[in-house]
This record gives C-alpha cells, structure tokens and sequence, in this order.
C-alpha cells in the first residue's frame, strides 16, 4: 500500500478534506491519512510514498523530519532542502533574469546587529550607506518588507525616506528589502499545483484577511493577461522547483508584476479562499498526490541544488537552469 501523508498544524478544513478526497478516489494501492510522528531514527524506514506538508516552516523537528523522509525516498512536497533555503529576495532576482516582470527591489542590512554580533563583524559594510542610490533606484511609493517570511507581517508602505527610516528604525534583526511599490489597479493571486496547474483568484490585498478573495472571482480583464500571468507563474514554479505555491501579481498598466511566489504551504481553508477556491485547490493537489504515489519515481538520484533550481529537470549543456525553465511547456 502507498500511503500519502498530510502534516499540518492549526488548518481545519483543507487536511481532511484533502484526505477524504484522495481516499474517495478509490485508487488501487493508495490511501491518504494524517502523518503521526514521534521521535525519529535517522535509519527510519520509509512509511510514506508522499506527503503533503502544510506546516514545517514553523516548527523545526517536521522540517528535520522531512528531509529524513526525503533522504529514504519520500516525495515531500514542498522539497524541504530548497524552500528552507529560498528567500524572496532570490526569487526576486531570478524571476528578473528570467524575464518576469518584477518591481525595482534591493535588500538591506540589518537595522540591528544579529544576536551575538557586533559592529566588528559588520566590517565589510559600507557605513553610511548611499540611501539617495538606492532611494533613486527603487522609486517612491515602495513597500519595505522582510526578505524571507509571510502573511503581510512587517511590511510598510512608505512614501518617502521619512518614512521608509521611521518604519527601518523599528524592523531590529529582521533583513528587510526594498521593492517599489506598484499602484495596482488589478491584483491576483494564484494557486499552481504540480507545475503543471494554474488557478487565478481575483485578490485585495487592502481588504480584511477573510474577505480578500474576491466573491465570485472575476476573471482577468484581458485574455492577454490572463494566459501572461499563467506562463509567468509556471516558469517561475518550475525554475525554483516548488509543486505547490501561490503567485501574485500586481496589475499596473496591463503589466503583471510578480509581488510574492515564495509560499510553501499556501492558504487553503475554506473560511478564507471560499468554495470554489476551496474546491479546486483539494482537487487539484488530491490528483498531484497520487500521481506522485503511483509514479515510484525516486527523490535521491538528485539532491543537488541546481536541480531544484530546475523543477528537478536538468538543463542542456551548456545553458543556464533559468532558461532551460522558462522554455518549458505546461505539462511537460
């Protein structure tokens, strides 16, 4: 029996309803259920074919565990090794040589030393910084945020470097970038599923977290953009490698640019994204899951980072990893 195994934390309606959907697929040899996990062996033998990880980039004893899982031929999706590594800075800078469209951004040192560090470890900093530079480069109005982490904490709207340097002044240790702030006129936020999927969901990010999916999910205004934004958030998800994610855009000028793609256990509850979201989100990764069950395909023949870069599919010789991705095909 090839087992698939949900691990998550305070979700109360995706976890089962992924696992009663799989379970009512009625697929010879594959059964879903929640992981149950204790202390582990680093020879642990393998119990899981696949599992879906909806909660290890919160606590560290499941990432830890996950990778074990990973090293004994487990599919875990998210791939622990690369998202643990990722930023969004990285994937800023990636989907720009790619080609995506990206707002001006720059990363900054820390407001506050790092714990355990001085101004004697900062000694390759260039103190004081050029702020006008970057503030030129950049452009008013721009958003400073974290260049790693989620759900809209520590991000400031700033309108000048006034504010941008009440706002810096407060963030500590955090390593905070700068990204121009676009002045959205649409916003969209996409489910893609087994970089194969895509699922566009009209967005306000403006509004009260429970009502920013927007009822009825108003399609795009143009074909155009729709099938840009569908192209641009598969290459994005095949180049870094993620199975699940979301993708957002801001829609400037008919312009689609990528804001955040970084979000190994996106949201799926039914309270948030709504039924039909809901809907299409269990289905789509219940389908993922037990192709990936059936599929034997082994996760060590490739514990390299340039093949997570990739989606786990190499480049030809010679070509960089970011090329090779963007000149895929869906379903392929």
């Amino acid at each position: 029996m090839k087992k698939i195994g949900i691990l998550f934390g305070m979700e109360n309606t995706f976890p089962p309803a992924l696992v009663e959907k799989i379970n009512s697929m009625k697929v010879e040899g594959v059964e879903a259920e929640f992981v149950k996990v204790g202390g582990i062996r680093m020879d642990e033998p393998r119990k899981y074919a696949v599992i879906i990880d909806r909660i290890s980039q919160d606590i560290e004893f499941y990432r830890a565990y996950l990778k074990n899982a990973a090293l004994h031929g487990t599919i875990v999706v998210n791939n622990p090794f690369w998202w643990t590594a990722d930023d969004k800075f990285f994937n800023y800078a990636l989907a720009h040589k790619m080609g995506v469209a990206i707002p001006p951004t720059v990363i900054l040192p820390h407001n506050k030393h790092p714990e355990g560090t001085t101004d004697q470890s900062m000694r390759n900093l260039i103190f004081p910084l050029n702020w006008q530079e970057l503030f030129d480069y950049v452009g008013f109005p721009a958003f400073l945020k974290p260049y790693s982490g989620g759900g809209w904490k520590h991000v400031y709207k700033v309108h000048s470097p006034e504010e941008f340097f009440q706002h810096y002044n407060q963030t500590g240790r955090l390593c905070m970038t700068l990204q121009h702030g676009v002045e959205f006129d649409e916003y969209y936020r996409c489910y893609v599923v087994g970089q194969e999927k895509v699922h566009i969901m009209k967005y306000d990010p403006k509004a009260p977290h429970h009502e920013r999916y927007v009822k009825g999910n108003p399609a795009p205004s143009t074909q155009a953009l729709k099938e840009r934004m569908e192209k641009d958030a598969l290459a994005l998800c095949r180049a870094l490698g993620y199975d699940l994610n979301t993708v957002e855009f801001a829609v400037e000028g008919g312009v689609p640019y990528a804001i955040d793609f970084l979000n190994p256990a996106p949201d799926a509850e039914i309270t948030s994204v709504g039924q039909e979201n809901f809907d299409w989100i269990v289905n789509a990764v219940a389908e993922m899951a037990v192709k990936m069950a059936l599929s034997g395909e082994s996760v060590v023949k490739e514990l390299r980072w340039a093949g997570f870069l990739a989606g786990g599919k190499p480049a030809r010789k010679g070509e960089p990893e970011w090329v090779a991705a963007r000149k895929r095909k869906p379903g392929k």
